[in-house]
Formats: structure tokens, C-alpha cells, sequence
């Protein structure tokens, strides 16, 4: 294995950190019992422009914002597991069953990652695990291996800033594997030919995964996040632009009547709330566009439910108004709740979405 790292191993104890274009998250998470309690959770702002787009463009100010989220947190530690947004290659493939491990890691690592790749080999960190057997139309045992990559450039630029930071990485994934890890148990309720979409609204993208037996199967980047839906109630309402989104926090989607041939109308007299509308419309035609993608591949499967997280999952009545326009039962993530865990202090609802990869990072040190 590369520097992915140690995607699926363990190591010593450490803390979930999740960087994101706006803010460093920080959770530390303790079993007690039969219980997780949430022992620490701290976040800080990063500066604008130091990382965008999944990648860190100022290792220095990252750096200094981790310090700063450390500092506030009160942890003396060393090690860390994070996680890497919406920029890794994610793939299930079929090898042949009587390989033994060394051929495997071959085949997969070299011959395999080379097909799947959007860029060169040479250039990818990739890692794999083995899923479970099945046989193949043709009858033949085979073994499905999730391969996962990313560009070393980025997986490198994580390390160094981590290292100027003081934490040494435990574990770099995807942030779809934090959220998948946070959400275990609910995903359990569907069967094998059930996919559950999640839906994580970040500040400047949407990361789409659809998830069948706790496996991310697609992943797809979508540029809207909260910060596109600001701007538009903002512009529209002559506020001055902000890279502060708490203001959606505080919104509710109306609900939307449908016309005759099944669009929205977008009546009311609100210019805001008719802009925002017109940005989650967009957001919702790119999501039908990623399931009927996913499922032209996938004959004998069915999208059940979708699953909203990130800051931006907590727009007032966001699961209504996708369940409208997508015609399919849609909800809000809530990780306290999922993972039953024992919290100091109340988190608000509102915030809770937001929670679900630090937290899911967080469980991954426990």
C-alpha cells in the first residue's frame, strides 16, 4: 500500500479532524461502557482560499487553524485520523476467487487501479479491500474488491500539513467512508438490492454517494454547497456577500405546488426565498441526473431512501422539498442519535448534520 493511509488498519489512539473550505472540526470520542460519549468537540475557522475544492493550497494557515482547534480543545495528542472530501476514485470491481493474497494486492494495486484511474498510475495512492464472494453469470466464483484512489499530490499535501500541525496521520480516508461509518446502523435496514443516497451539502459542493451493503458503489461532486445557496439569498435580498452561512441555519424551504407537467412553481413574493429555491432546484436536477446514472448501470437495483448531511442537510424542511422534486423518501442524518452517543451539553438540531464526518472520523479512533 501507498500513503493512503492505512486506510483499513488500526493504530494507536488519536482524534477525528475534518478539514473543510470554512472550518477545522475537531472530535474526540470515548467508550464507556456500552456507551460512546462524545468527549470533545471543537471547531475553528480556516481562512479563506487556504483550502478549496478538497485540497489545502496554504498548508501554513490549515496548520495553524488545526493548532488553534487543538488549543481550543483542551487535547494533548499526537496522532489524528481525517478524511478527504469528494476527490477520491471509489470502485467495486470482480476479481477471480482462487487468487491468494499476494496476487491479489498485484492484480489490484497494479493491473486493476491502472483501468479505473482517471490519471496515471504512478501518480495515485490506492488502496483495497476484499468484500465477500459471488458468482458470476458465467458461473465462475469470483471476489468484489473495493478499490479506493487518490491523486498522491493530495494525499501528500494532507501529511505535510498534518506534520506542521504536530499530529502524525493514523488514517487518511474518505470523507464518504467517516460518514458511512457514522450512519452503520441505519444503513442496516436495507437489503442487498436497496441503495441509500447520501447526500453531504458541504460549503462550496455536494458530495453524492450511493451506498448499497454500507459500500459507497458512486461518488460524484456536485460545485453547489451552502455557500452558492447564500450568495444567491443574499444578492437577491441586496444583503453584502459573507462567507458566513449561519444565516441558512435559521431557513425554511417553503413548500413547493407542482404544475401540470410537474414543475415547481415558484410563486411567493420572497426574492430570496425564490433564488435559494432556484439553487436547490439545480442541486436536485444534478442528484436525478447521479441516480438514473447509477441505476442505468445497475438493473436489479433501487435508490430507497435519501439520507441528507453536512451544514447544509439542516435547511429547514430540505428532506421535504427533495422528496417532492425526486418523488423518494428523504431524511435528515442525526449522528448523536444514530450512534445513541452520551453528549456533556444538548447539540442542536440544526447543527447536527454538520456532525456526521468528524464524528464518523472520530469513531475510527475509538
Amino acid at each position: 500500500m501507498d500513503t493512503l493511509k492505512s486506510l483499513f488498519s488500526r493504530k494507536s489512539r488519536g482524534v477525528g479532524v475534518e478539514l473543510t473550505p470554512e472550518r477545522v472540526n475537531i472530535a474526540r470520542l470515548r467508550k464507556q461502557g456500552q456507551k460512546i460519549r462524545l468527549d470533545t468537540l471543537a471547531s475553528v475557522e480556516v481562512p479563506e482560499g487556504a483550502f478549496e475544492e478538497g485540497e489545502i493550497r496554504d498548508s501554513a494557515s490549515v496548520a495553524e487553524a488545526i493548532q488553534a482547534a487543538l488549543v481550543e480543545s483542551k487535547l494533548k495528542i499526537r496522532r489524528a485520523t481525517s478524511a478527504i472530501p469528494g476527490r477520491a476514485v471509489t470502485r467495486v470491481i470482480p476479481v477471480p476467487a482462487e487468487l491468494d493474497d499476494q496476487e491479489l494486492r498485484e492484480m489490484v494495486l497494479n493491473q486493476e487501479a491502472s483501468l479505473y484511474l482517471p490519471f496515471p498510475r504512478e501518480e495515485a495512492d490506492v488502496d483495497y479491500q476484499k468484500l465477500g464472494f459471488f458468482v458470476d453469470e458465467d458461473g465462475i466464483e469470483k471476489v468484489k474488491v473495493l478499490l479506493v484512489a487518490i491523486r498522491r499530490e493530495i494525499t501528500d499535501s494532507y501529511i505535510e500539513t498534518f506534520q506542521q500541525a504536530g499530529l502524525a496521520l493514523n488514517v487518511l480516508e474518505t470523507s464518504s467512508f467517516a460518514l458511512i461509518r457514522t450512519i452503520r446502523e441505519q444503513l442496516r435496514q436495507f437489503t442487498p438490492q436497496e441503495a441509500a443516497a447520501i447526500i453531504d451539502i458541504e460549503f462550496e459542493s455536494t458530495e453524492i454517494s450511493i451506498v448499497v451493503d454500507g459500500i459507497p458503489h458512486f461518488s460524484r461532486t456536485v460545485p453547489i454547497g451552502t455557500y452558492q445557496i447564500q450568495s444567491a439569498l443574499s444578492r437577491a435580498m441586496n444583503l453584502p456577500p459573507s462567507r458566513n452561512t449561519d444565516l441558512l441555519q435559521g431557513m425554511t424551504v417553503p413548500s413547493i405546488s407542482m404544475d401540470s407537467v410537474g414543475s415547481p412553481q415558484m410563486g411567493g413574493s420572497n426574492p430570496g426565498t425564490a433564488a435559494m429555491l432556484r439553487v436547490l432546484g439545480e442541486l436536485a436536477d444534478e442528484l436525478r441526473r447521479s441516480l438514473d446514472f447509477y441505476l442505468n448501470q445497475e438493473d436489479e437495483m433501487e435508490v430507497a431512501q435519501l439520507l441528507l448531511a453536512g451544514p447544509g442537510g439542516s435547511i429547514g424542511q430540505l428532506d421535504e422539498f427533495f422528496s417532492q422534486r425526486l418523488s423518494l423518501p428523504t431524511s435528515q442524518i442525526d449522528p448523536i442519535s444514530a450512534l445513541s452517543l452520551d453528549v456533556g451539553e444538548d447539540v442542536p438540531m440544526s447543527q447536527r448534520p454538520g456532525l456526521a464526518t468528524v464524528l464518523g472520523l472520530g469513531l475510527r479512533e475509538i
